[in-house]
């Protein structure tokens, strides 16, 4: 993290059964990473999701705002206090005092969030929208 502490993300079902997936795929080369990159012993690139969207040719789309995207969600749809929607995003609090005094990660709490988050995620679209599925645009 570019904050240099340590972030637990508790993991939906969802996600972690894109672990599973994923698993077979890693080799003795992946090391101990979740997603090896191209070279040996080395993580994805933080690039990797920018150069994704630029392959799909879209442009209108921003790696952050996958991000914001979340915290629009929480705040918008969801009656989750915002310490838990800015914890799940690794935000530090602004408020030096409220930080000095929270030892917590609200982990829990970020649990239930996220399993919210992946049942949303995982509802079909029922607009007139196109949606275009991530394996057939790559």
């Amino acid at each position: 993290m570019k904050a240099g502490r340590d972030h637990r993300v508790p993991l939906s079902d969802p996600a972690l059964a894109v672990l599973l997936t994923l698993q077979p795929l890693r080799d003795a080369a992946a090391g101990d990473w979740v997603f090896p990159g191209a070279r040996k012993g080395r993580p994805l690139s933080n690039m990797a999701m920018e150069m994704l969207l630029r392959r799909m040719q879209r442009g209108d789309l921003t790696v952050h705002g996958f991000r914001s995207c979340f915290r629009d969600w929480a705040a918008e749809t969801t009656a989750y206090p915002a310490e838990v929607a800015e914890a799940a995003l690794a935000h530090t609090l602004g408020n030096k005092v409220e930080a000095a005094y929270r030892r917590g990660d609200l982990f829990e709490k970020r649990r239930h969030l996220m399993a919210d988050w992946a049942a949303f995620c995982e509802r079909q679209n029922t607009t007139d929208a196109t949606i275009t599925p991530i394996r057939q645009a790559i």
